[in-house]
Protein backbone atom coordinates (compact mmCIF):
# COMPACT_ATOMS: atom_id res chain seq x y z
CA UNK A 1 0.00 0.00 0.00
CA UNK A 2 1.42 3.54 -1.17
CA UNK A 3 1.14 6.17 1.70
CA UNK A 4 3.47 9.29 2.09
CA UNK A 5 4.56 12.10 4.84
CA UNK A 6 5.51 15.84 4.44
CA UNK A 7 9.42 16.46 5.18
CA UNK A 8 10.13 20.97 4.86
CA UNK A 9 7.70 20.76 2.65
CA UNK A 10 8.32 18.33 0.25
CA UNK A 11 6.18 14.62 -0.24
CA UNK A 12 8.10 11.55 0.11
CA UNK A 13 6.19 8.80 -0.85
CA UNK A 14 6.88 5.10 -0.10
CA UNK A 15 5.32 1.59 -0.34
CA UNK A 16 4.29 -0.89 2.73
CA UNK A 17 4.07 -4.06 1.12
CA UNK A 18 2.41 -5.68 4.15
CA UNK A 19 2.27 -8.78 6.23
CA UNK A 20 2.54 -9.92 9.43
CA UNK A 21 5.79 -9.92 9.87
CA UNK A 22 8.33 -8.19 11.66
CA UNK A 23 9.39 -4.19 9.54
CA UNK A 24 12.07 -3.77 7.60
CA UNK A 25 13.58 -0.07 6.03
CA UNK A 26 14.86 -0.47 3.01
CA UNK A 27 16.61 2.25 0.28
CA UNK A 28 16.70 1.59 -3.19
CA UNK A 29 19.54 2.82 -5.65
CA UNK A 30 19.80 5.05 -8.94
CA UNK A 31 17.44 4.95 -11.26
CA UNK A 32 14.95 2.83 -9.02
CA UNK A 33 12.17 3.15 -6.48
CA UNK A 34 10.77 1.40 -3.61
CA UNK A 35 8.07 -1.03 -6.27
CA UNK A 36 11.90 -2.21 -7.02
CA UNK A 37 11.92 -4.33 -3.70
CA UNK A 38 8.72 -5.88 -4.61
CA UNK A 39 9.92 -9.34 -5.48
CA UNK A 40 12.07 -9.10 -2.32
CA UNK A 41 9.38 -8.31 -0.02
CA UNK A 42 7.35 -11.05 -1.33
CA UNK A 43 10.27 -13.47 -1.01
CA UNK A 44 10.78 -12.09 2.86
CA UNK A 45 7.02 -12.93 3.36
CA UNK A 46 5.63 -13.68 5.74
CA UNK A 47 8.82 -13.31 8.60
CA UNK A 48 9.88 -9.55 7.52
CA UNK A 49 7.56 -6.94 6.66
CA UNK A 50 9.20 -4.42 4.07
CA UNK A 51 8.51 -0.38 3.57
CA UNK A 52 10.35 1.01 1.10
CA UNK A 53 11.02 4.92 0.44
CA UNK A 54 10.67 6.59 -2.88
CA UNK A 55 14.15 8.74 -2.07
CA UNK A 56 13.64 12.26 -2.95
CA UNK A 57 13.30 13.05 -6.59
CA UNK A 58 12.73 9.17 -7.54
CA UNK A 59 9.30 6.95 -7.79
CA UNK A 60 6.53 9.20 -6.58
CA UNK A 61 8.58 11.78 -3.86
CA UNK A 62 8.50 15.14 -5.48
CA UNK A 63 11.93 16.50 -6.77
CA UNK A 64 14.30 18.39 -5.09
CA UNK A 65 16.77 21.48 -5.35
CA UNK A 66 19.67 19.15 -3.59
CA UNK A 67 20.73 15.66 -3.64
CA UNK A 68 23.85 16.07 -1.08
CA UNK A 69 24.43 13.68 1.53
CA UNK A 70 22.73 15.44 4.36
CA UNK A 71 19.88 15.59 2.29
CA UNK A 72 19.30 12.02 1.78
CA UNK A 73 20.22 11.03 5.23
CA UNK A 74 17.39 13.62 6.83
CA UNK A 75 14.78 12.06 4.70
CA UNK A 76 15.58 8.67 6.10
CA UNK A 77 15.45 10.17 9.54
CA UNK A 78 11.93 11.99 9.33
CA UNK A 79 11.07 8.36 7.05
CA UNK A 80 12.21 6.60 10.47
CA UNK A 81 10.28 8.94 12.94
CA UNK A 82 6.87 9.25 10.72
CA UNK A 83 6.60 5.27 10.68
CA UNK A 84 7.13 5.30 14.80
CA UNK A 85 8.15 1.64 15.12
CA UNK A 86 11.83 2.47 16.92
CA UNK A 87 15.27 0.62 16.38
CA UNK A 88 14.70 -1.40 12.64
CA UNK A 89 16.57 -3.33 10.44
CA UNK A 90 17.95 -1.21 7.45
CA UNK A 91 18.52 -2.31 3.74
CA UNK A 92 19.77 -0.25 1.70
CA UNK A 93 21.24 -0.57 -2.08
CA UNK A 94 23.49 1.09 -4.00
CA UNK A 95 22.97 4.73 -3.58
CA UNK A 96 20.26 3.35 -0.77
CA UNK A 97 23.35 1.65 0.48
CA UNK A 98 25.39 4.23 1.29
CA UNK A 99 22.41 6.50 3.07
CA UNK A 100 21.48 3.21 5.15
CA UNK A 101 25.20 2.93 6.63
CA UNK A 102 25.77 7.04 6.90
CA UNK A 103 22.19 7.47 8.92
CA UNK A 104 23.00 3.98 10.59
CA UNK A 105 26.46 5.82 11.57
CA UNK A 106 24.93 9.46 12.32
CA UNK A 107 21.59 8.04 14.32
CA UNK A 108 23.28 4.75 15.81
CA UNK A 109 20.29 4.20 18.17
CA UNK A 110 17.67 4.16 15.68
CA UNK A 111 19.65 1.36 13.41
CA UNK A 112 19.17 -2.22 14.98
CA UNK A 113 20.94 -4.15 12.21
CA UNK A 114 22.14 -2.83 9.08
CA UNK A 115 22.11 -4.81 5.22
CA UNK A 116 24.40 -3.08 2.79
CA UNK A 117 23.69 -4.35 -0.99
CA UNK A 118 26.77 -3.17 -3.24
CA UNK A 119 28.44 -0.56 -2.15
CA UNK A 120 32.06 0.89 -1.53
CA UNK A 121 32.92 3.16 1.50
CA UNK A 122 34.47 4.79 -1.35
CA UNK A 123 32.33 5.68 -4.51
CA UNK A 124 33.59 6.79 -8.02
CA UNK A 125 30.67 6.92 -9.85
CA UNK A 126 30.95 7.09 -13.86
CA UNK A 127 27.78 9.58 -15.35
CA UNK A 128 28.54 8.04 -18.32
CA UNK A 129 25.24 5.55 -18.91
CA UNK A 130 23.43 8.23 -17.17
CA UNK A 131 24.17 10.45 -19.88
CA UNK A 132 23.49 7.97 -22.76
CA UNK A 133 19.84 7.48 -21.29
CA UNK A 134 17.13 7.77 -23.87
CA UNK A 135 14.74 10.53 -24.11
CA UNK A 136 11.06 9.96 -24.38
CA UNK A 137 9.41 7.09 -26.47
CA UNK A 138 6.24 6.37 -28.12
CA UNK A 139 5.65 3.18 -26.07
CA UNK A 140 6.62 1.42 -23.21
CA UNK A 141 8.37 -1.23 -25.34
CA UNK A 142 10.33 1.54 -27.38
CA UNK A 143 11.63 2.48 -24.25
CA UNK A 144 12.29 -0.79 -23.08
CA UNK A 145 14.03 -1.96 -26.86
CA UNK A 146 16.25 1.48 -26.60
CA UNK A 147 17.57 0.60 -22.90
CA UNK A 148 18.62 -3.01 -24.16
CA UNK A 149 19.72 -5.07 -21.61
CA UNK A 150 19.74 -2.21 -18.83
CA UNK A 151 15.79 -2.18 -19.63
CA UNK A 152 14.88 -5.43 -16.84
CA UNK A 153 16.94 -3.06 -13.78
CA UNK A 154 15.37 0.27 -14.71
CA UNK A 155 11.59 -0.87 -16.08
CA UNK A 156 9.90 0.06 -12.71
CA UNK A 157 10.87 3.53 -12.95
CA UNK A 158 9.18 3.59 -16.20
CA UNK A 159 6.29 6.18 -16.19
CA UNK A 160 3.95 7.35 -19.45
CA UNK A 161 4.08 11.52 -19.56
CA UNK A 162 2.75 14.05 -21.67
CA UNK A 163 5.58 13.59 -24.44
CA UNK A 164 5.99 9.38 -24.18
CA UNK A 165 7.08 7.04 -22.21
CA UNK A 166 10.03 7.72 -19.43
CA UNK A 167 11.80 7.77 -16.28
CA UNK A 168 9.81 8.51 -12.80
CA UNK A 169 13.70 10.19 -11.83
CA UNK A 170 15.01 13.19 -13.62
CA UNK A 171 18.03 12.53 -15.63
CA UNK A 172 19.76 15.91 -14.35
CA UNK A 173 18.72 15.66 -11.01
CA UNK A 174 20.33 11.94 -11.38
CA UNK A 175 23.55 13.03 -12.17
CA UNK A 176 23.92 16.03 -9.65
CA UNK A 177 22.67 12.99 -7.17
CA UNK A 178 26.13 10.44 -8.23
CA UNK A 179 28.37 13.28 -8.17
CA UNK A 180 27.49 14.22 -4.54
CA UNK A 181 27.32 10.41 -3.91
CA UNK A 182 30.84 10.52 -5.26
CA UNK A 183 33.66 10.77 -2.34
CA UNK A 184 35.23 8.62 0.35
CA UNK A 185 33.16 7.61 3.23
CA UNK A 186 35.32 5.53 5.41
CA UNK A 187 34.26 7.71 8.34
CA UNK A 188 30.82 6.79 8.31
CA UNK A 189 31.54 2.85 7.78
CA UNK A 190 34.13 2.76 10.35
CA UNK A 191 32.19 4.70 12.78
CA UNK A 192 29.26 2.45 12.68
CA UNK A 193 27.92 0.24 15.94
CA UNK A 194 25.72 -2.33 14.50
CA UNK A 195 25.58 -5.68 13.54
CA UNK A 196 26.45 -5.17 9.69
CA UNK A 197 26.00 -7.48 6.37
CA UNK A 198 28.06 -6.59 3.16
CA UNK A 199 26.47 -8.06 0.09
CA UNK A 200 28.45 -7.84 -2.84
CA UNK A 201 28.42 -9.33 -6.88
CA UNK A 202 30.84 -11.12 -8.06
CA UNK A 203 30.64 -8.79 -11.38
CA UNK A 204 29.79 -6.05 -9.60
CA UNK A 205 30.84 -3.05 -11.56
CA UNK A 206 30.80 -0.82 -8.29
CA UNK A 207 32.57 -2.44 -5.76
CA UNK A 208 35.57 -5.21 -6.25
CA UNK A 209 35.79 -7.98 -3.47
CA UNK A 210 39.03 -6.43 -2.84
CA UNK A 211 37.39 -3.58 -2.23
CA UNK A 212 34.35 -5.61 -0.13
CA UNK A 213 37.14 -7.19 1.61
CA UNK A 214 39.01 -4.36 3.26
CA UNK A 215 35.31 -2.61 4.17
CA UNK A 216 34.69 -6.47 6.23
CA UNK A 217 38.15 -5.68 7.77
CA UNK A 218 37.53 -2.18 8.84
CA UNK A 219 34.04 -2.08 10.13
CA UNK A 220 34.53 -2.15 13.75
CA UNK A 221 31.73 -4.26 15.15
CA UNK A 222 29.96 -7.31 14.12
CA UNK A 223 29.92 -8.12 10.27
CA UNK A 224 29.15 -10.61 7.90
CA UNK A 225 30.19 -10.29 4.01
CA UNK A 226 28.29 -12.54 1.36
CA UNK A 227 29.41 -12.58 -2.65
CA UNK A 228 27.16 -13.55 -4.67
CA UNK A 229 27.15 -14.21 -8.44
CA UNK A 230 25.43 -11.61 -9.63
CA UNK A 231 26.18 -8.11 -10.52
CA UNK A 232 25.38 -4.81 -9.20
CA UNK A 233 21.82 -5.37 -8.68
CA UNK A 234 22.36 -8.55 -6.21
CA UNK A 235 18.72 -8.68 -5.63
CA UNK A 236 17.72 -8.99 -8.97
CA UNK A 237 20.04 -10.71 -10.19
CA UNK A 238 19.99 -13.34 -7.26
CA UNK A 239 16.90 -13.09 -5.56
CA UNK A 240 16.31 -16.28 -3.88
CA UNK A 241 20.60 -15.99 -2.49
CA UNK A 242 20.18 -12.64 -1.69
CA UNK A 243 17.07 -13.47 0.46
CA UNK A 244 18.47 -16.31 1.96
CA UNK A 245 21.39 -14.17 3.30
CA UNK A 246 19.23 -11.63 4.65
CA UNK A 247 16.68 -13.99 6.17
CA UNK A 248 19.89 -16.01 7.99
CA UNK A 249 21.52 -12.37 9.01
CA UNK A 250 18.11 -10.86 10.37
CA UNK A 251 17.25 -14.16 12.03
CA UNK A 252 20.50 -13.69 14.38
Amino acid sequence: MRHSLLHRGRRLSYLDFGGPGRPVLALHGHYNEAAAFAPLAAALSPDWRLLALDQRGHGESDRADSYGREDYVEDVAAFHDHLGLGPLPVVGHSLGGVNAYQYAARHPGHVAVLVVEDIGAVVDIDTAFTRRLPGPQPTREALAQALGTAAPYLECSFRQKDDGWGFSFDIDDTIASQQALTGDHWADWTGLTCPTLLVHGSRSDEITPAHAREMHARHPGPVHRVELSAGHVVHHDALDDFANALRAFLAT
